[in-house]
């Protein structure tokens, strides 16, 4: 014979486990949707006397290395042999906190890229770019 449980007689006490539980979660709720104080730190811009910003004058230096005659160019001005372009790049390698942005063909040696990046290393010129084109 199957014998059940009896049952435990109701008790006249109030339950206050899941009221305790709604109070809790309503807490939680007001304290995450409260608008809390956004915290601040007064900054101090300095003024100026001059009434626009003053730019910085950069100027760009384009190498261009390619397969093909004229093989090499400065600002789009070709050169055909590298005493040439060295000669007429040296100069302009004075300063050396300008920017130079090296572009070599994909089709063009890779020897001349090397003698570059070795002039540009002995000249201390530390701006450098090389564009590089993404391949289909």
């Amino acid at each position: 014979m199957i014998k059940t449980q009896q049952q435990a007689p109701m008790s006249t006490q109030l339950e206050l486990t899941p009221l305790i539980d709604i109070v809790f979660i309503v807490v939680v709720f007001l304290l995450l949707t409260a608008n809390a104080r956004l915290l601040s730190l007064p900054v101090d811009i300095p003024t100026t006397d001059q009434a626009a910003p003053a730019s910085a004058n950069h100027h760009s230096l384009t190498l261009a290395i390619q397969p093909n005659s004229p093989m090499f160019a400065i600002n789009q001005q070709g050169y055909e042999s590298w005493a040439a372009f060295e000669q007429a790049l040296s100069p302009l390698l004075a300063n050396a906190d300008q920017q130079v942005t090296i572009a070599a063909d994909r089709n063009a040696d890779v020897e001349p890229l090397l003698k570059l990046l070795a002039l540009l290393n002995q000249q201390q010129i530390t701006n450098t770019q090389i564009l590089m084109e993404q391949q289909p």
